[in-house]
């Protein structure tokens, strides 16, 4: 598979700290990227840089093998769809996904009758075929997101950058539009970097998931090597579905202020210590039930349990302070009723988790 942007040692500092530091990674051709990371990650900042709007300190960006070092946003061939959409008001649907063609430095469409039929070709393709006289005031945000979409695919760009393309959206919609920008791009053909700070987005939509962790790719692997395969605690925690215990290996044992975990055969390089268990690997027992060799037990007291339709999250206090979190699915099995602040065995078995260092 060829590749379509390749980032060498970019770094980009801002406020004297290093919003990028030495990223390294490589995009395949025709295929739907994830950007994962929280907050003050970098993650923006990644794009702006690849978009043209930020300058790197350091490093090079090749677009398709040419290097792109003072070369303009609007000759790069990149597209950018912003989070807000960054709709004109004042313009029609249909005068929107015009403006780049009919505006751009080079090569600008003026031919009325071409420009109709290229921006009635991109309406159909993202599902708006009649709407190209509505004003987009008058239209929702899903339809608003779709606009965005179809002026930046109109020029014909080689990759588009989406900025949180889905953050305006409100819940039902955004699970709605995830099938249509996956289904939209597959017909365009092109390469669509998503940024993203929701796990469960990053993990649904990524043909590729890189995570940002402090400016640096802390992985770049598939949805499932991801979720299944963390590659450090703090990707884990990213996830969103990993209890997490610092503390430190000591021979066969992985030992910390929740007690001592006897370890299985794998054992992650990571630059921390940590212990990691998925919450849905995690079985809620009586507090004096059998514990088998194959397993870790700890005990808690509960503390509330959160219903979410498919599957029940509970939470614990540990003697350290800290919460602890299982999530059992209904299709399984329905988990005990629990009586709040008594104590209960938390167990799993001990190949099921994940330890690093």
């Amino acid at each position: 598979m060829s590749t379509v942007i390749q980032l060498k040692k970019v770094t980009k500092s801002y406020g004297g700290a290093a919003a990028l530091d030495a990223v390294d990674f490589a995009l395949p051709d025709n295929a739907y990227i994830s950007l994962l990371g929280p907050s003050g990650s970098g993650k923006t900042m990644l794009l702006r840089v690849i978009a043209g709007f930020e300058e790197p300190d350091s490093g090079s960006i090749l677009f398709h093998g040419n290097r792109l070092d003072g070369v303009a946003p609007h000759d790069r061939g990149i597209g950018f769809v912003f989070q807000n959409f960054a709709l004109f008001p004042h313009l029609s649907v249909g005068e929107n996904v015009a403006f780049g063609l009919r505006n751009r430095k080079v090569d600008p469409v003026t031919d009325v009758r071409v420009l109709a039929r290229r921006v009635q070709d991109m309406l159909t393709l993202v599902g708006l075929k009649g709407f190209d006289d509505r004003a987009v005031t008058q239209i929702s945000g899903g339809q608003r997101q779709r606009v965005a979409l179809a002026r930046t695919l109109v020029t014909e760009p080689k990759l588009v950058l989406l900025d949180e393309p889905l953050g305006a959206l409100d819940a039902n919609l955004r699970g709605r539009m995830r099938t249509e920008l996956k289904a939209i791009r597959e017909r365009c053909g092109v390469t669509f970097l998503h940024v993203t700070g929701s796990e469960s987005e990053a993990l649904a939509m990524g043909d590729l998931v890189l995570v940002l962790d402090a400016g640096r790719i802390a992985q770049a692997a598939s949805s499932d090597a991801i979720y299944n395969r963390p590659a450090s605690a703090a990707v884990a925690r990213y996830l969103n579905c990993y209890n997490l215990f610092a503390g430190a290996v000591v021979d066969d044992a992985f030992i910390g202020p929740a007690g001592r975990f006897p370890l299985n055969a794998s054992r992650r390089k990571a630059p921390q210590p940590a212990y990691a268990i998925r919450y849905d690997r995690v079985s809620i027992r009586p507090q004096d039930a059998a514990k088998f060799d194959d397993e870790v037990r700890i005990e808690a007291d509960f503390i509330a349990s959160e219903y979410s339709g498919a599957a029940v999250n509970s939470f614990f206090a540990l003697d350290d302070g800290h919460v602890f979190e299982v999530e059992s699915h209904l299709s399984h099995a329905r988990p005990p009723a629990l009586v709040e602040k008594d104590r209960y065995a938390l167990v799993w078995k001990k190949e099921d988790a994940l330890v690093f260092g």
